[in-house]
Formats: structure tokens, sequence, C-alpha cells
């Protein structure tokens, strides 16, 4: 927890320039803490009910009408992620996003694809740059795209509050200028990826070359390419997937693109030399990937490396594709990305500048050691640092061999000189009369017969009337008992008397 709450002080610094009054500086680092809350929608009045403000006004200005500017905070972001993720390994990728929208008065909107719902919709459409490299991998920018629509209609762009000096840009020339700033800012990175609709933009490619960044961008199976043949120096044109197509069998490699959420994500790779403009002092390759258990489905992507490059190498920067999608995925989920509910073009620039800050605060927190939660968790199961010589450093039994105790001595017996006493003989016991129904059995004894009592009777049992035998009656008792003696009897008895 303190780690956490260091990190948001940092964050607190970081940017506390860029506001000129207290307000909105609280304001601002207050809403950055409500996106990394664990409310389900996160928005100005969500946040503003989790920093206890009874009101959504002082959010609600913060993201429209207080004077700081997003793109300093944005340069803050890069700043932050390169002092605490930097590595010269590093990737940059490039892909977009979609909010669906409803209505036609949001800044950008239109009917458009978005990969977020896999079809045409009403939509936002942003495109961002990330940065992977082995401590984590977050945003660095983000850049919004206006269709045609929009940049031809002044008088809606006014509306919007979209600035009079913005024109229309494609999406690949958005991520021209966002890698620029990247690499002009001090960003370091070795590699650039994306998929076709970047790959196949040559500006962004020969941008790319002239600033002698390696690159590995995915392109459409139609793509046009000289590969480099014997009998021809300048080389013969193919279509991608006819080139690879024409290789043999043994091109054929199994490398891994990188660990995904099922395990290693392996493919088969193959690639071809082709021509380039900066050819010989780099190499350009035609790289093909296709599927172990569908080896119908192929990608293409075009190439621009060092000399010597392994393929194992450019398996892994394909591969690092897919980790803006995940970023795009925990942004949304964790950080608000898309829980925005402004209209204007300034209210997305600032939402979006501080969700990215919010979700490169949680990079480098996990980067250090975990979230607070984890971290409490691992400091309760912690073993001792320094456990004492003699005990295991995991378990912490003791190591020491233990003396074994000696074997208990018996006390010897002492003998004694006392008469053994003979048991007693038994004597017979006299087994007296039994009575069934109602008559006297003698029993014999090992004496003579003892004279009747006077009257006849023995042990008083004369003195009784004589019962009469006890039946069974079905139905009435239970199983095993004796039926009492009906009426019917007992007035037989009377008479008989």
């Amino acid at each position: 927890m303190r780690e956490w709450a260091a990190g948001l002080d940092e964050i607190a610094r970081l940017i506390g320039s860029r506001f000129a009054r207290s307000e909105p500086r609280a304001n601002a680092v207050a809403y950055v803490r409500g996106l990394l809350s664990e409310r389900e929608r996160k928005n100005s009045w969500t946040i503003s009910e989790q920093a206890g403000q009874p009101v959504p006004d002082p959010m609600q200005r913060l993201l429209s009408t207080t004077d700081w500017d997003p793109d300093a905070v944005r340069d803050d972001l890069r700043t932050y992620v390169v002092a605490h993720l930097g590595d010269r390994a590093g990737i940059l990728v490039v892909d977009e996003t979609g909010f669906l929208k409803k209505g036609d008065r949001s800044a950008g909107v239109a009917r458009q694809y978005t990969g977020t719902a896999g079809r045409i919709e009403n939509a936002q459409v942003g495109v961002f740059l990330t940065y992977a490299t082995p401590h984590g991998r977050t945003f660095l920018d983000g850049e919004l795209y206006l269709p045609k629509a929009w940049t031809e209609d002044r008088p809606r762009c006014d509306r919007a509050g979209i600035p009079a000096d913005r024109e229309f840009r494609t999406k690949p020339e958005l991520a021209v200028e966002m890698i620029a700033r990247a690499i002009d800012g001090g960003v370091p990175a070795s590699w650039v990826t994306g998929d076709a609709v970047y790959g196949q933009h040559y500006r962004l490619r020969k941008s790319l070359e002239d600033r002698q960044m390696s690159y590995v961008l995915a392109i459409p199976s139609n793509q046009r390419v000289i590969a480099k043949t014997t009998s021809s120096i300048i080389g013969s044109e193919y279509r991608a997937d006819a080139l690879i197509a024409g290789l043999p069998a043994t091109a054929w490699r199994s490398r891994s693109a990188g660990a995904g959420s099922k395990g290693d994500r392996r493919y088969a790779w193959a690639r071809a030399r082709i021509n380039g403009e900066r050819d010989p002092d780099a190499e350009y390759w035609l790289l093909a990937r296709r599927s172990l258990t569908a080896p119908s489905e192929l990608a293409y992507y075009l190439c621009h490396t060092p000399k010597r490059v392994a393929l194992s190498e450019l398996a892994r920067v394909a591969g690092a594709r897919w980790a803006i999608e995940e970023t795009f995925q925990t942004a949304k989920g964790q950080t608000g990305l898309d829980h925005y509910q402004v209209r204007q073009y300034t209210g997305w620039y600032r939402h979006i500048t501080l969700s990215m800050l919010a979700h490169a605060f949680l990079t480098v927190t996990r980067s250090k050691g975990g979230s607070p939660r984890r971290q409490r968790r691992a400091h309760r199961a912690e073993p001792a640092r320094d456990p004492p010589p003699h005990r295991h450093p995991r378990t912490g039994h003791d190591r020491r061999p233990r003396p074994r105790a000696a074997p208990l001595t018996l006390a010897t017996k002492t003998p004694t000189h006392r008469p053994t006493a003979p048991l007693p003989t038994p004597q017979p016991q006299p087994i007296n009369a039994t009575v069934v129904l109602g008559e006297r059995v003698p029993t014999a004894t090992a004496g003579p017969v003892p004279p009747e009592p006077p009257g006849g009777a023995r042990c008083g049992l004369a003195d009784r009337p004589a019962e009469p035998p006890r039946r069974w009656r079905r139905g009435r008792h239970r199983r095993g008992a004796m039926t009492v003696p009906t009426s019917r009897h007992r007035s037989d008895d009377e008479g008989a008397a």
C-alpha cells in the first residue's frame, strides 16, 4: 500500500505543473484515483462520488473548461513510461480501437468499421501507440480519427470544439505522427509493428526506413513485392502469396510468437529475400506465418531489418502486435478507457490521456512487484529474510541432529517366599422349583425332597387362584408380546370357581 501511495504521489508531482491552480490539480489526481478504483463505471459522476464530492461539476469542468493542455500531460506520460519501462529492445505497436456511441454529436462519430464490434457501427475510432518491453506494455500516445464527413463540415466541427487547423488525416498518417513524437522524445525502441492497415501504407514504411527503424508490418496477400532472383539483377515482381507458395517445404520452421493466454503460441514461419531502397545497408524480407493446426491460414509481413537477423527474432516482433489487443482490453476494463461521457473534441483527449496515465501507473506498479493486494498477500506469506543457520531456508525446520533418548531400564523383580494360597472349591447351588403355566415342577437336588408345607402349597403359590393359560392374539400387539386374557376367559374362570 505504501508503494501504491508513493506511486500516486509521483504522478501528482509529474503532472502538477500543468495546472495553474490547486483545485484542478487536485481534481486531476482524484480523477486518476477514480479511474484506478474498482467501480464498474468510471465517468464524471462515479469518480466525483469516489472523491467525496457531492456534485460532478468539478470533474466535468476538468474535462471541458479548465485550462490545461492534454498534449503536455501526454509528454509527461511518455517520460514516466520511459523512466520505468524503457528498454532498447522495446517495440512500438500501432493499432486502433472503437468506442461505440449513439447519436451524431460526439466528435468524430460516424458509421464506420470497428474491431470492437467486428462490423460497421456508429462509433468513434482512436489510433493508439503502445510500448512493449520485457518489463511491461502500456500506452504512449493516442489520436482521434476524424472521417472526411467531419473535416469537410466546418460548422459541425465548430459545434464539437474541433480546432480549425485540424484537417483530414488517414490512420497511417496519424501513426506516422505518433511514432515520430515517440522517437523524437527519446523512447528507446528497435522495432515497429502493426496490422495490414499500416503495413500496406508506403509513406509509413518510408518514414521508418528514413529514421533507420526496423519494422515487421502485416500486409494483405495481394501485396506486390520485388523478389531477388538469379535471372535478373533488378528482380521479378510477385504477389506475396505467390512468392511464398513457391518456397520449398524445407523453408518452413516452427518458431514461437510469444506467450499467450493459452500458453506458447507456435507457428510455422518462412521468409524470402526482396528488394528495398536501403539495400544492401539493410535487409528486406517477405515473412509468412502459417498455422500448425490449419495450414491454409497464412499471414504475410513486410520486414525491414538489420543484417543477419534471425527468423526467431522476426517471429517475436510479429507476435508482439497482439500486445496492444491485451492493452486495449485491460485499459477498458480497469482504467475506464471507454467509460467517458463527453462529446467535445477536447474532452475526449483529456479523458483518454488521464486513462492512459492510469494504465501506465498500473503497469509500472506490477513491474515492481504487483498490485498492493498481491503485495499484502506476498508479505504475509514471506518467510524470514535471514533465517538462523540451523533452520531450513524454506520450511524453517530445525536441521540440527537431535540426541536420541537413552533406553529406559526396568526395575528387577524382588523374589518372595510366601506360600501359594489354594483356590476355593466351588460348591453346587440348589435349583429351586420353576412354575410353568401354573403347574409345579420339582427339580432334582442332591438330597432328599423336603416335606410339603401344610395345605399342599409350596412357596405360597397355592394361596393364589390358578391362572388360565395365556394365549397369543394377532394384530393387537407387537410380535413377541403376550396378550392379556380376554373378558370371555375371565367370565369362564369365575363360573368355574
